[in-house]
Protein backbone atom coordinates (compact mmCIF):
# COMPACT_ATOMS: atom_id res chain seq x y z
CA UNK A 1 0.00 0.00 0.00
CA UNK A 2 2.65 2.87 0.90
CA UNK A 3 4.48 1.58 -2.32
CA UNK A 4 1.43 2.64 -4.05
CA UNK A 5 0.44 5.76 -2.76
CA UNK A 6 4.50 6.68 -3.17
CA UNK A 7 4.43 5.48 -6.53
CA UNK A 8 0.97 7.86 -7.01
CA UNK A 9 2.51 10.63 -5.62
CA UNK A 10 5.83 10.70 -7.96
CA UNK A 11 4.13 10.33 -10.91
CA UNK A 12 1.49 12.90 -9.94
CA UNK A 13 4.50 15.61 -9.30
CA UNK A 14 6.33 14.08 -12.30
CA UNK A 15 3.89 15.75 -14.54
CA UNK A 16 3.00 18.34 -12.70
CA UNK A 17 6.66 19.17 -13.12
CA UNK A 18 6.40 18.24 -16.48
CA UNK A 19 3.70 20.40 -17.74
CA UNK A 20 5.40 23.37 -15.96
CA UNK A 21 8.86 22.48 -18.06
CA UNK A 22 6.80 22.42 -21.44
CA UNK A 23 5.07 25.90 -20.41
CA UNK A 24 8.29 27.60 -19.63
CA UNK A 25 9.83 26.51 -22.76
CA UNK A 26 6.78 27.02 -25.02
CA UNK A 27 4.66 29.71 -22.80
CA UNK A 28 1.67 28.03 -23.78
CA UNK A 29 -0.21 26.06 -20.68
CA UNK A 30 -2.35 23.35 -20.62
CA UNK A 31 0.33 21.39 -23.09
CA UNK A 32 1.43 17.50 -22.83
CA UNK A 33 3.83 15.68 -24.48
CA UNK A 34 2.72 13.57 -27.52
CA UNK A 35 5.96 12.36 -28.93
CA UNK A 36 9.43 12.64 -28.86
CA UNK A 37 10.70 10.31 -31.12
CA UNK A 38 11.51 12.25 -33.79
CA UNK A 39 15.27 11.94 -35.54
CA UNK A 40 15.47 15.11 -36.24
CA UNK A 41 14.78 16.40 -32.46
CA UNK A 42 11.35 17.71 -32.76
CA UNK A 43 8.78 17.38 -29.57
CA UNK A 44 5.50 17.15 -30.57
CA UNK A 45 3.09 18.21 -27.69
CA UNK A 46 -0.59 18.60 -27.29
CA UNK A 47 -3.37 20.88 -26.00
CA UNK A 48 -4.47 18.91 -23.29
CA UNK A 49 -7.17 21.78 -22.52
CA UNK A 50 -8.00 24.86 -24.51
CA UNK A 51 -5.07 27.22 -24.43
CA UNK A 52 -5.22 31.20 -24.70
CA UNK A 53 -1.72 32.85 -25.31
CA UNK A 54 -0.25 36.14 -27.39
CA UNK A 55 1.43 39.48 -26.69
CA UNK A 56 -1.97 41.32 -27.71
CA UNK A 57 -4.57 40.00 -25.07
CA UNK A 58 -4.15 36.34 -25.71
CA UNK A 59 -5.00 36.62 -29.33
CA UNK A 60 -4.16 33.33 -30.57
CA UNK A 61 -6.40 30.66 -29.28
CA UNK A 62 -7.22 26.30 -29.80
CA UNK A 63 -9.00 23.75 -28.41
CA UNK A 64 -8.28 20.56 -26.97
CA UNK A 65 -7.75 17.71 -29.81
CA UNK A 66 -9.55 14.39 -30.24
CA UNK A 67 -6.99 12.00 -29.66
CA UNK A 68 -8.38 9.10 -32.10
CA UNK A 69 -7.85 12.69 -34.67
CA UNK A 70 -4.86 13.12 -33.27
CA UNK A 71 -3.34 9.85 -34.45
CA UNK A 72 -5.10 10.06 -37.77
CA UNK A 73 -2.74 13.28 -38.86
CA UNK A 74 0.23 12.54 -36.94
CA UNK A 75 1.31 10.00 -39.58
CA UNK A 76 1.06 12.73 -41.57
CA UNK A 77 2.44 15.94 -39.69
CA UNK A 78 5.56 13.33 -38.63
CA UNK A 79 5.91 12.27 -42.29
CA UNK A 80 6.29 16.16 -43.72
CA UNK A 81 8.46 17.45 -41.13
CA UNK A 82 10.79 14.02 -40.96
CA UNK A 83 11.48 15.98 -43.92
CA UNK A 84 13.77 18.09 -42.81
CA UNK A 85 17.49 17.51 -41.10
CA UNK A 86 17.87 18.24 -37.21
CA UNK A 87 20.70 21.01 -38.16
CA UNK A 88 18.45 22.73 -40.64
CA UNK A 89 15.59 22.78 -38.08
CA UNK A 90 17.83 24.22 -35.44
CA UNK A 91 18.75 27.07 -37.69
CA UNK A 92 15.21 28.10 -38.44
CA UNK A 93 14.39 28.26 -34.60
CA UNK A 94 12.13 25.08 -34.90
CA UNK A 95 12.00 22.52 -31.75
CA UNK A 96 8.13 22.29 -30.70
CA UNK A 97 5.30 21.10 -32.72
CA UNK A 98 2.15 22.02 -30.96
CA UNK A 99 -1.34 19.43 -31.71
CA UNK A 100 -4.74 21.05 -31.42
CA UNK A 101 -7.64 22.12 -33.20
CA UNK A 102 -9.92 25.30 -34.09
CA UNK A 103 -7.19 27.18 -33.68
CA UNK A 104 -7.64 31.11 -34.35
CA UNK A 105 -5.60 34.26 -34.16
CA UNK A 106 -7.80 37.25 -33.10
CA UNK A 107 -10.83 34.96 -33.72
CA UNK A 108 -10.20 34.13 -37.69
CA UNK A 109 -8.94 30.63 -38.61
CA UNK A 110 -5.50 29.63 -39.69
CA UNK A 111 -3.47 26.49 -40.19
CA UNK A 112 -0.95 27.27 -38.03
CA UNK A 113 1.13 30.01 -35.96
CA UNK A 114 4.53 29.89 -35.67
CA UNK A 115 6.59 31.56 -32.75
CA UNK A 116 10.53 31.25 -33.71
CA UNK A 117 10.91 33.18 -30.07
CA UNK A 118 9.47 30.13 -28.29
CA UNK A 119 10.93 27.62 -31.10
CA UNK A 120 7.29 26.65 -31.67
CA UNK A 121 4.52 26.11 -34.30
CA UNK A 122 0.99 25.17 -33.49
CA UNK A 123 -1.01 23.13 -35.74
CA UNK A 124 -4.35 22.55 -36.47
CA UNK A 125 -4.85 19.58 -37.04
CA UNK A 126 -8.02 19.78 -38.36
CA UNK A 127 -7.34 22.20 -40.66
CA UNK A 128 -8.95 21.71 -44.72
CA UNK A 129 -7.61 18.05 -45.46
CA UNK A 130 -7.36 19.45 -48.84
CA UNK A 131 -4.31 21.42 -48.20
CA UNK A 132 -2.90 19.69 -44.89
CA UNK A 133 0.43 18.61 -46.51
CA UNK A 134 1.17 22.02 -48.05
CA UNK A 135 -0.03 23.98 -44.98
CA UNK A 136 2.63 22.62 -42.52
CA UNK A 137 5.57 23.77 -44.95
CA UNK A 138 3.82 26.70 -45.48
CA UNK A 139 3.64 27.66 -41.78
CA UNK A 140 7.15 26.23 -41.70
CA UNK A 141 8.07 28.76 -44.30
CA UNK A 142 7.67 31.65 -42.35
CA UNK A 143 9.71 30.22 -39.46
CA UNK A 144 12.60 30.64 -41.97
CA UNK A 145 11.52 33.81 -43.26
CA UNK A 146 11.50 35.20 -39.55
CA UNK A 147 15.10 33.70 -38.70
CA UNK A 148 16.66 35.17 -41.79
CA UNK A 149 14.59 38.39 -43.15
CA UNK A 150 17.65 39.33 -44.49
CA UNK A 151 17.96 36.55 -46.95
CA UNK A 152 14.25 37.33 -48.04
CA UNK A 153 13.32 41.04 -48.25
CA UNK A 154 10.18 41.75 -49.67
CA UNK A 155 11.09 44.50 -51.57
CA UNK A 156 13.28 42.26 -53.38
CA UNK A 157 10.37 40.04 -53.78
CA UNK A 158 8.33 42.58 -55.65
CA UNK A 159 10.37 43.34 -58.24
CA UNK A 160 9.94 39.95 -59.93
CA UNK A 161 5.98 41.27 -60.28
CA UNK A 162 4.29 43.19 -62.60
CA UNK A 163 4.83 46.75 -61.73
CA UNK A 164 0.72 47.06 -61.98
CA UNK A 165 0.20 44.54 -59.26
CA UNK A 166 0.11 45.67 -55.21
CA UNK A 167 -0.18 43.10 -52.36
CA UNK A 168 -2.37 43.86 -49.56
CA UNK A 169 -1.02 45.42 -46.13
CA UNK A 170 -1.34 41.88 -44.33
CA UNK A 171 -2.96 38.67 -45.02
CA UNK A 172 -6.21 39.48 -43.24
CA UNK A 173 -6.90 42.62 -44.30
CA UNK A 174 -7.08 41.07 -48.10
CA UNK A 175 -10.16 38.53 -49.59
CA UNK A 176 -7.26 36.31 -51.37
CA UNK A 177 -7.61 33.50 -49.41
CA UNK A 178 -8.32 30.87 -51.94
CA UNK A 179 -5.53 27.91 -51.22
CA UNK A 180 -6.35 26.45 -54.56
CA UNK A 181 -3.73 26.32 -57.52
CA UNK A 182 -5.40 29.16 -59.97
CA UNK A 183 -5.55 27.56 -63.67
CA UNK A 184 -3.72 30.89 -65.06
CA UNK A 185 -0.32 30.98 -62.84
CA UNK A 186 0.77 34.62 -64.22
CA UNK A 187 3.26 34.92 -61.67
CA UNK A 188 1.14 33.18 -58.72
CA UNK A 189 0.28 29.65 -57.67
CA UNK A 190 -2.94 30.48 -55.88
CA UNK A 191 -5.08 33.19 -55.46
CA UNK A 192 -3.36 33.13 -51.65
CA UNK A 193 -0.20 33.99 -52.68
CA UNK A 194 -1.42 37.14 -53.86
CA UNK A 195 -2.45 38.52 -50.20
CA UNK A 196 1.02 39.35 -49.64
CA UNK A 197 4.73 38.81 -50.55
CA UNK A 198 5.34 36.91 -47.12
CA UNK A 199 2.56 34.74 -47.90
CA UNK A 200 3.37 34.39 -51.42
CA UNK A 201 6.88 33.09 -50.54
CA UNK A 202 5.30 30.73 -48.28
CA UNK A 203 3.23 29.10 -50.47
CA UNK A 204 6.12 28.69 -53.68
CA UNK A 205 8.53 27.06 -50.69
CA UNK A 206 4.92 25.03 -50.18
CA UNK A 207 4.80 23.50 -53.35
CA UNK A 208 8.78 23.59 -53.89
CA UNK A 209 8.02 21.11 -50.65
CA UNK A 210 4.83 18.48 -51.89
CA UNK A 211 4.41 19.26 -55.81
CA UNK A 212 7.64 20.08 -57.26
CA UNK A 213 7.07 17.76 -60.33
CA UNK A 214 3.61 19.84 -60.85
CA UNK A 215 5.95 22.95 -60.60
CA UNK A 216 8.38 22.49 -62.64
CA UNK A 217 5.56 22.07 -65.24
CA UNK A 218 4.36 25.19 -64.60
CA UNK A 219 7.29 27.54 -64.48
CA UNK A 220 8.17 26.60 -68.05
CA UNK A 221 5.45 28.86 -68.97
CA UNK A 222 6.09 31.38 -66.57
CA UNK A 223 8.82 33.00 -66.23
CA UNK A 224 7.72 35.28 -62.71
CA UNK A 225 7.47 32.12 -60.97
CA UNK A 226 10.70 30.61 -62.37
CA UNK A 227 12.20 33.84 -60.48
CA UNK A 228 10.62 33.39 -57.46
CA UNK A 229 11.19 29.60 -57.06
CA UNK A 230 14.94 30.21 -58.26
CA UNK A 231 14.81 33.21 -55.17
CA UNK A 232 13.87 30.75 -52.36
CA UNK A 233 15.93 27.88 -53.43
CA UNK A 234 18.79 29.98 -53.80
CA UNK A 235 18.21 31.67 -50.67
CA UNK A 236 17.65 28.43 -48.56
CA UNK A 237 20.50 26.68 -49.79
CA UNK A 238 22.15 29.89 -47.88
CA UNK A 239 20.77 28.77 -44.86
CA UNK A 240 21.99 25.17 -45.35
CA UNK A 241 24.27 24.08 -48.23
CA UNK A 242 22.71 20.67 -47.55
CA UNK A 243 18.50 21.34 -47.81
CA UNK A 244 17.09 19.13 -50.01
CA UNK A 245 13.83 20.11 -51.65
CA UNK A 246 11.29 17.34 -51.79
CA UNK A 247 11.44 15.54 -54.95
Amino acid sequence: MRLFIFTLIFFKFFSTANANSIYYLTKIPNLQIYNLAAINGIKYLKAEKPFKVGIVKNNVQCDRPNINDIEKKFKIIKKNLDIYEKNFLNKINLRYVVLCENLKVADIKTAGVPNIAVKTLIIDIKSDPKFFERSIHHELFHMVEDSYETLFPQNKWNEFNNSNFQYAECSTCSNRSNLSLVKKSNGFLTEYSMSTASEDMAEVFSFLMTDKANLSKIILKDSVLNNKVNFIVTETKKIDNNFKFNE
